[in-house]
C-alpha cells in the first residue's frame, strides 16, 4: 500500500477481517471513477464480504484500470443498467464533487443505498434534499471520511473514548497537511464550484471526528478562514484553510488543513490529532511517526497510571464497512447516523461560506 499519494491512498486490513455476509447476500456497483479513493471503499466494502458487481465510468480507460484491479467487476453500458439492477444493494461512487448529490439522490430514488467519497455535498441545499430522499425513500446516504473509518489508530482512540478513558472530551485539535501532486490533478480540483472548495474536501473529515470524538450533536462554526498562498496558476484554489467551532456540550475544535507536505515527507501527510480529556490525552500520528517510524497507527496515551504508547496498526481492523452493510441490510444505524453525516457536511459547508479570504486583494494589511 502506498502512502505518497493521498488521493491514491487505499488501505487493506491486516487483521482477519470479519465478513458480515456470506458470497451473494449484499452487492454493490461502482458509478464514477473520477477519484481514487473509490478503491479504498471498494477494499472495505470487499474484505466485509460485499460482491463487487458493476463498474460504470464514462472514461473507459478509468474502467479498464479499475477491473484490472477488481476483475470480477462487470463493465455497466449506463447508469441506469446498474439503477435497474434489483440484485444491486448498494452503489459507491467517487465521481466528481460537483456530480455527487445529483448521483446520489438518483440511486435512493431507485431503490439503493449510496456511499459516496466526501464531500457528500457542496451546498446547504443539496444536504436539504438528501434529507428528504433518504426520509422518503428509507435509504441510507453514507459519506466516506476516511481519516477516521480507514485508520486504525484514530479507530484506537474513539475506542478508548468509548471506555471512558478519557472522562470527558474538552478539546480536540486536527492538523491535516496533505501532499498536492499538483501535475496529477484533474482540473475540477482547482475549482472550488466543483470541488467545494478546501473546508468543505478536506474539512469535513475533520468536522466529522470532532463530532465523533465529542459525541456532539451539534455545532457553531467561531471562526474559519481559507487562503490561497502558493498556488498562483490556480487563483480560485485553496491550498490552506482554518477553523475553530464549540460543540454542543461545551467541547471545542480547531483544525487545519492545507496542501503543504513537504516532498521529503515519507507519506501523503503527517495527520495528527490531539484530544484532551477530563481524565487523559491522546495524541493520533496516523501515517507516520516523522524521523522515527513509517508505520502509522501510532497513539500516545497519559493518563493518572502513566505514559503509554499505543502501536494500533493491525489490531483494529476497519469495521466500519461491515456494520455499514448490515445498517443496509437491517434499517440500523451502528456504522454512522445519518444526522451525523449530514450534520458533518452542514458544517463544513458553513465554515466554507464563512471563512475570511487571508489572502483577497483587499484583505487588511
Amino acid at each position: 500500500m502506498q502512502k505518497m499519494d493521498g488521493m491514491m491512498y487505499a488501505p487493506r486490513s491486516v487483521k482477519q477481517t470479519e465478513r458480515v455476509v456470506q458470497e451473494g447476500e449484499f452487492s454493490f456497483a461502482v458509478i464514477g471513477l473520477d477519484h481514487g479513493h473509490i478503491y479504498a471503499m471498494t477494499n472495505g466494502l470487499l474484505e466485509a464480504g460485499a460482491d463487487l458487481g458493476w463498474v460504470y465510468d464514462e472514461d473507459q480507460n478509468k474502467v479498464k484500470e479499475f477491473i484490472r484491479a477488481y476483475p470480477q467487476a462487470r463493465t455497466a453500458s449506463s447508469i441506469e443498467q446498474i439503477l435497474s439492477d434489483a440484485g444491486i444493494a448498494l452503489v459507491a461512487s467517487a465521481i466528481k464533487p460537483s456530480q455527487r448529490c445529483e448521483l446520489g439522490l438518483a440511486v435512493l430514488e431507485g431503490g439503493k443505498h449510496y456511499f459516496c467519497d466526501k464531500p457528500g455535498m457542496l451546498s446547504l441545499q443539496e444536504t436539504m434534499l438528501v434529507a428528504r430522499a433518504c426520509e422518503k425513500t428509507g435509504k441510507r446516504y453514507f459519506v466516506y471520511f476516511g481519516e477516521r473509518i480507514h485508520v486504525e489508530g484514530a479507530l484506537y482512540a474513539q475506542k478508548l473514548i468509548e471506555e471512558g478513558a478519557l472522562g470527558d472530551v474538552l478539546s480536540v485539535t486536527i492538523l491535516a497537511p496533505h501532499r498536492l501532486n499538483k501535475n496529477s490533478r484533474p482540473l475540477w480540483f482547482f475549482n472550488p464550484k466543483e470541488n467545494g472548495g478546501i473546508l468543505v474536501d478536506i474539512g469535513s473529515h475533520q468536522l466529522e471526528q470532532f463530532l465523533t470524538y465529542t459525541n456532539s450533536n451539534s455545532a457553531k462554526v467561531l471562526h474559519s478562514s481559507i487562503a490561497n498562498y502558493h498556488s498562483p496558476d490556480h487563483p480560485e484554489f485553496q491550498d490552506y484553510g482554518q477553523c475553530v467551532l464549540v460543540g454542543d456540550r461545551g467541547a471545542t475544535c480547531y483544525f487545519r488543513v492545507d496542501w503543504f507536505t513537504p516532498d521529503g515527507m515519507g507519506a501523503w501527510g503527517d495527520g495528527r490529532v490531539f484530544i484532551v480529556g477530563t481524565k487523559a490525552s491522546v495524541e493520533i500520528r496516523k501515517y507516520l511517526d516523522v524521523a522515527k517510524s513509517t508505520q502509522g497507527d501510532q497513539v500516545y496515551f497519559v493518563d493518572a497510571k502513566g505514559e503509554h504508547h499505543i502501536e494500533a496498526f493491525g489490531t483494529l481492523g476497519f469495521p466500519f464497512f461491515g456494520a455499514m452493510i448490515l445498517d443496509c441490510m437491517h434499517g440500523t444505524e451502528h456504522a454512522i447516523s445519518q444526522q451525523h453525516t449530514l450534520l458533518a457536511m452542514e458544517l463544513a459547508i458553513e465554515a466554507q461560506e464563512k471563512a475570511t479570504n487571508l489572502t483577497a486583494t483587499n484583505r487588511m494589511p
